[in-house]
């Protein structure tokens, strides 16, 4: 009867005592395209800081950012971040001469401050740094690090540009304005 209890209780040690640390990172690096997936419907894969993660336009909830080939002079296509979360949710803190530049600024930015936020990130170019706003008032920061902006005849847009962009980002969770620290 010992051993028999003995062994039940390693065995429910086992399946409840290995609680997996299940915490969402809060900073990473990631990229994004504006590719477009499925048969119908179709979707395209964003971003979401919340889920620190890839993160598709048919999801609930969907991914906070969104990259696009902005095609409105076509002799020039640029890409912009968007959100749809009906608020102003992008401040652009600078452009930036090369990447160290850009590197000290997004270290350097440690709170949220008073901006004039605008609907979208427009234009995303390398070495820019960008404060993000969600819906839900939590902060993101950041730092382009690479675009790629050009046309591919196998992409399924009528003007066949594609989009995508490298990025390193800190996430604020807790909606306070302060970024947590590396």
């Amino acid at each position: 009867m010992k051993r028999i209890l003995f062994i039940s209780l390693i065995v429910l040690t086992g399946l409840f005592g290995c609680d997996k640390d299940k915490t969402v990172p809060t900073s990473g690096t990631a990229t994004i395209n504006n590719t477009l997936n499925g048969t119908g419907p179709y979707y395209a894969n964003g971003f979401s800081f919340s889920a620190a993660g890839l993160v598709s336009t048919l999801d609930d909830p969907g991914p906070d950012i969104i990259l696009y080939v902005n095609i409105d002079n076509l002799a020039s296509p640029r890409l912009t971040f968007q959100a749809e979360n009906f608020m102003p949710s992008f401040y652009k803190l600078g452009d930036y001469a090369d990447a160290a530049a850009a590197i000290s600024a997004f270290n350097n930015l440690t709170t949220v401050g008073t901006y004039q936020w605008t609907d979208m990130a427009d234009p995303v170019k390398n070495n820019q740094v960008w404060v993000y706003r969600s819906g839900d008032e939590k902060y993101s920061k950041i730092r382009i690090i690479s675009t790629v902006n050009e046309k591919r005849p196998e992409v399924p847009t009528l003007d066949a540009q594609y989009g995508e962009c490298t990025f390193e980002w800190v996430h604020q969770p807790d909606g306070s304005s302060t970024f947590p620290a590396k």
